[in-house]
């Protein structure tokens, strides 16, 4: 291959299309990518690169191991070829051959010119692809006019010596990663450190593309960016919604950024990593069309309880309407949780689509009841009353001559919250309601939380929000209009489920409890170590021994947005049955 393949000078127009694909809705995903393209194409694109399998959605888990799924992402292919004319598209799809592979199709005025087949598969965490795909071993890189580009797939920009490195030691100038990159919380300020160093490394123009939207648990926040071969940010998507971003890349300021680096004189093009074998594809003259030079997008990333608001309604609203619900019920119990829970009920679905249940019984008090007419003022959504006190009478007469000479004790307390779960459940039967959740991670973690009562529901909003958050949460809510009751957030948190129940007579202050939950669940700490930082002994080996457990309960537990870098589910891990202990 000839040492130098692009152009010393030239311009490349880039569109970046940010979308929200739906897991298995191949046709529709197909239709929403083809529609990008047309706006592509009309903003005067060259390049229009779309997110990691975006014709089957991400992840596509096991729909992978369906012979019928792999054939109908092909045929989609062939859609999406047929409606490239006069532009170059990138768009991730699975390549079928010997085996499947994540793959990145590219595709030049209606002819698929190349496939790049993903090279670092990820098996961490939420992550599964070594139970699907094979891996890629070559790469190549793409002559467009005089420019030129290589592309790569989500992790394979992670690494420094990847396949991008290979691609930019060979000539290329423009370095396009497609991605599925799920959300936690600041996750972004560590994609924009990465990234940038991939720039000023390679001295080139690192283009990111990454999908929007829910997906079971998962939530994608966009952040789509463009950086400049001196690090510079030149251009950003919003994060968490839909959208093309289009940008103009000055190709010359690769090749002056270059020939001023002594680095890259040093590394290039003898150092080539011979594990990327790079072949240069031609794909012949880019359009010459009249557009005048666009204005960069610049957007400023929210602040860390802005963005898990804007995740935690991007969740709920994705995982109603995709799974085809269009109402949602939650038991509104006058505390900050479900208060919360219904916030951003609405603001995901509107008020007219949400239903507050109150639920009393002789253990309620005033001010619950009163919060929760309240919320549901404040909110406009309708509010039903159905009181458990007399069901609950029922169950205790009941049982009376199985529980003769034993107290009340949680018993008595577990059937309240399971009658409230049952109204919850028939109400959902009945009217085709989805019912939420309203738990917190604190109360998962521990226990705290009743099976097949508060935790009956079909998503669980809070799952993996701690419980001190959920009162930043809340108050940054009401700082956009004022509908959490300030008595709801001032109140000391309880069940009411026994006269003059509280919170902290079974569970540490939360101020406490959340810090030992998270270096014990997120940071994998031991109970030595934890306590070495100041805590308790006593408190924290209470709080480990009620999170081992309680995984039972986890395991049959909603599903919900994960906002942390370790969620209950498929982030962590754990047996049942575990004699392990620290």
């Amino acid at each position: 291959m000839d040492n130098h393949t692009g152009s010393i000078r030239g311009s490349l127009r880039i569109a970046l299309a940010q979308i929200n694909p739906t897991v298995g809705d191949i046709e529709g995903n197909t239709d929403k990518i083809i529609d990008f393209i047309d706006q592509g194409r009309n903003a005067g694109a060259d390049i229009i690169a779309f997110t990691e399998l975006a014709i089957t959605g991400y992840p596509p888990e096991d729909l992978l191991l369906k012979p019928s799924f792999l054939e109908k992402n092909l045929q989609a292919l062939d859609k999406i070829i047929a409606a490239s004319n006069d532009i170059t598209t990138i768009c991730g799809f699975v390549d079928v051959n010997a085996d499947i592979y994540n793959a990145a199709a590219v595709i030049h005025n209606g002819k698929l010119a190349g496939v790049h087949r993903k090279v670092f598969l990820p098996n961490y965490g939420v992550f599964d692809e070594f139970r699907y795909f094979q891996k890629g071993c070559e790469t190549s890189i793409f002559r467009l006019g005089g420019p030129v580009f290589g592309v790569s797939i989500c992790e394979d920009m992670w690494y420094p010596d990847g396949p991008h490195r290979a691609q930019a030691l060979a000539g290329a100038q423009v370095l396009i990663n497609i991605n599925a990159s799920p959300f936690y919380s600041l996750k972004w300020k560590w994609r924009d450190s990465m990234l940038t160093t991939r720039a000023g490394d390679n001295s080139a123009y690192v283009v990111y593309v990454n999908q929007v939207g829910g997906q079971d648990e998962l939530v994608f926040d966009g952040h789509s960016m463009i950086i400049d071969p001196r690090a510079k940010l030149v251009s950003r998507g919003t994060p968490f919604e839909e959208e093309l971003v289009v940008a103009d890349l000055d190709i010359g300021s690769v090749w002056h950024t270059r020939l001023a680096d002594p680095r890259w004189r040093q590394e290039s093009p003898a150092c080539r990593d011979p594990e990327f074998p790079v072949r240069l594809i031609d794909l012949g003259p880019k359009r010459e069309i009249e557009r005048p030079r666009l204005a960069t997008k610049q957007v400023s990333p929210p602040e860390r309880v802005e963005e898990v608001y804007k995740a935690l309604v991007l969740g709920t609203r994705d995982y109603v309407k995709k799974n085809k619900f269009s109402h949602v019920v939650i038991g509104l119990s006058g505390g900050i949780d479900s208060a919360l829970t219904a916030a951003v009920a609405v603001d995901a679905l509107g008020p007219e689509n949400v239903t507050g249940v109150s639920m009393p019984s002789i253990f309620t008090s005033e001010g619950t009841k009163t919060d929760a007419e309240l919320l549901a003022k404040n909110l406009g959504i309708n509010l039903i009353t159905i009181p458990i006190q007399e069901v609950f009478e029922c169950y205790k007469t009941a049982l009376k001559p199985v529980f003769e000479g034993y107290p009340s004790d949680v018993t008595e307390e577990n059937i309240q919250a399971r009658i409230r779960g049952n109204y919850l459940m028939a109400l959902s039967n009945k009217f085709k309601w989805l019912v939420l959740t309203t738990g917190n991670k604190s109360e998962l973690a521990t226990g705290y939380a009743t099976l097949y009562g508060d935790m009956a529901g079909g998503f669980a909003v809070l799952k993996d929000v701690p419980k001190t958050l959920v009162y930043e949460l809340s108050n940054y809510r009401n700082t956009i209009s004022p509908v959490i009751p300030q008595t709801t957030i001032e109140r000391p948190p309880s069940a009411e489920l026994r006269p003059d129940q509280k919170d902290q007579d079974t569970l540490p202050p939360y101020e406490l409890l959340d810090p030992i939950l998270h270096l014990y669940i997120e940071q994998d700490a031991s109970p030595g170590e934890i306590i070495a930082k100041g805590y308790p002994e006593d408190v924290v080996r209470r709080v480990i021994a009620m999170v081992d457990r309680n995984e039972y309960k986890r395991r049959q537990a909603a599903p919900g947005v994960k906002i942390t870098p370790k969620a209950f589910g498929k982030d962590r891990r754990l047996p049942i049955t575990n004699a392990f202990r620290e």
